[in-house]
């Protein structure tokens, strides 16, 4: 039996860990059912690697923005740029972007000010956003609600792993929460509540990779292949085929990265 169809929504393929074997990784993943896959840019300076890699790949996509941790480090991103390289057929969500106050919380400020301009230019294009959040749920809600009331725009919550609030504000607004390999780790029993209790039809899965590889492979290096146990690991938790949650979460995928599945059937065509 072949294995369920899955997407990775997030994952880093320009990171040097994948450098000397990127065919490889990619073979591996479909080999694992995983047939598309977003590839994330952090740093917009390395967004023609990022989109040189989505054209390389069939089934790889990718997304640019400037991630908070280096949103004091970077120019700052203005709007036309960001809706300028969403011209590209492969350019599939805007991010990611948000708020990290745990090792960076002294570039509040820019950061606040890099994830309304993101917000902005998701708005203008129609593209989801990707957050990132750390230990700065309180200022993410508010900011995300205060946006939205201002003019609605798509979004997910990438690799969540913030608290029931973060889930419930988010999750109020129409936005998806992702799952990561954190969501397999033994002790996260109360992340896997909040994922239970959030509505099956907003759930994603992700690697993120080359970080936070689910069991077996905690500790090393992360690929999209290993989306599928995380997947597996959230199905058994919440009492469903590993082939059924994987069909509601790419179904997911495809309603909310839109431009990627209207791809994907062109491309089949």
């Amino acid at each position: 039996m072949s294995a369920p169809r899955l997407v990775d929504s997030h994952c880093h393929l320009d990171f040097p860990d994948f450098a000397e074997e990127l065919p490889a990784v990619v073979a591996r993943a479909a080999a694992a059912g995983v047939t598309r896959m977003v590839t994330i840019c952090t740093r917009l300076r390395h967004e023609p690697k990022v989109r040189a890699i989505a054209e390389a790949f069939d089934g790889v996509f990718y997304a640019a923005g400037t991630h908070p941790m280096n949103a004091a480090a970077e120019p700052l991103a203005s709007v036309e740029q960001l809706v300028a390289l969403a011209r590209h057929p492969k350019f599939v969500g805007i991010g990611e972007t948000g708020l990290d106050y745990h090792y960076t919380a002294e570039s509040a400020a820019a950061q606040q000010e890099s994830l309304r301009i993101h917000i902005e230019a998701a708005r203008r294009t129609g593209l989801p956003l990707i957050i990132h959040a750390r230990d700065a749920d309180e200022d993410m809600a508010r900011i995300l609600s205060d946006e939205h009331r201002a003019g609605a725009y798509a979004c997910v919550m990438h690799c969540f792993s913030s608290g029931e609030a973060l889930a419930r504000a988010a999750l109020d607004l129409g936005f998806y929460l992702s799952v990561s390999g954190i969501a397999a780790f033994p002790k996260s029993g109360t992340l896997r509540e909040i994922f239970a209790a959030a509505p099956l039809d907003r759930l994603l899965v992700e690697t993120d990779a080359p970080y936070l590889a689910p069991p077996p492979h905690r500790g090393k290096r992360n690929e999209p292949a290993y989306v599928a146990h995380t997947a597996a690991a959230m199905a058994a938790h919440l009492g469903l085929d590993a082939a059924g949650f994987a069909a509601r979460t790419t179904a997911n995928f495809d309603r909310l990265f839109a431009k990627a599945a209207r791809s994907g059937e062109e491309a089949a065509a």
